[in-house]
């Protein structure tokens, strides 16, 4: 019987990726797609993408769309609460394991680990491996097709922020990355938005706005092209 799961979704080129290479394997089936949305903005937490965007991400995928509303602010207990709240409803709806686009970071991987095991579910690495693996996955996503923009950056890795926010996740954007910025951003120097891919039945269209600096971090809006 095949293992029902969720993908933790961002909105961006990871979770995409851990979303085809489930896809892939015959003992798993891809059954929704997990996201935290921010109440308040109705955006994607840390990636601010636009609701209507990750529901039209959804959409090509051609995945349910599971959402977890968070407050803002939001705690850290208020996230946890909430997190096992629907992880504890998607058990009882025959769901067996969550799956992450986690990368290398052992901490988070425990971390994530030990919030699922309260409910009884299991949490997949689909891509987990060594931080010296990541130039090589990024490799793989772009030539599967993969295209995704930066849509949120730390200035303090990436400066002067101008440089890096909004421009689009390609072989030159890698090789102008400093050489202590992970390929894939797995350390959190910035993080994307996954419009097309062999995980999607067609591109999602987006248009870019304008960049603004918010807590600490660089963000540029997306909408849908259409709008």
């Amino acid at each position: 019987m095949k293992e029902r799961v969720l993908v933790s979704w961002s909105s961006g080129k990871d979770s995409a990726w851990m979303l085809h290479v489930l896809r892939q394997r015959d003992d798993v089936e891809v059954v929704g797609l997990l996201t935290t949305v921010n109440e308040a903005f109705g955006r994607v937490a840390m990636h601010g993408v636009r609701r209507e965007v990750l529901r039209a991400q959804a959409r090509a995928a051609g995945l349910p769309l599971w959402e977890i509303p968070l407050p803002w602010p939001c705690s850290n207990a208020e996230y946890e609460e909430r997190m096992l709240r629907w992880c504890t409803c998607a058990r009882q709806a025959g769901i067996t394991a969550v799956a992450f686009g986690d990368l290398f970071l052992e901490d988070v991987r425990a971390y994530r680990e030990q919030q699922l095991s309260q409910v009884g579910l299991r949490p997949l690495f689909p891509l987990w491996g060594r931080p010296q693996d990541t130039a090589a996955l990024a490799e793989t996503m772009l030539a599967a097709g993969l295209q995704a923009a930066v849509v949120c950056i730390d200035p303090r890795r990436l400066d002067p922020p101008q440089r890096w926010i909004g421009r689009w996740y390609t072989r030159q954007f890698l090789q102008d990355l400093p050489s202590d910025v992970d390929p894939c951003g797995e350390q959190g120097e910035f993080h994307t938005l996954c419009v097309a891919g062999p995980m999607f039945r067609y591109p999602v269209q987006i248009t870019l706005g304008t960049a603004v600096e918010r807590d600490g971090f660089w963000f540029i809006d997306s909408q849908l092209a259409s709008e």
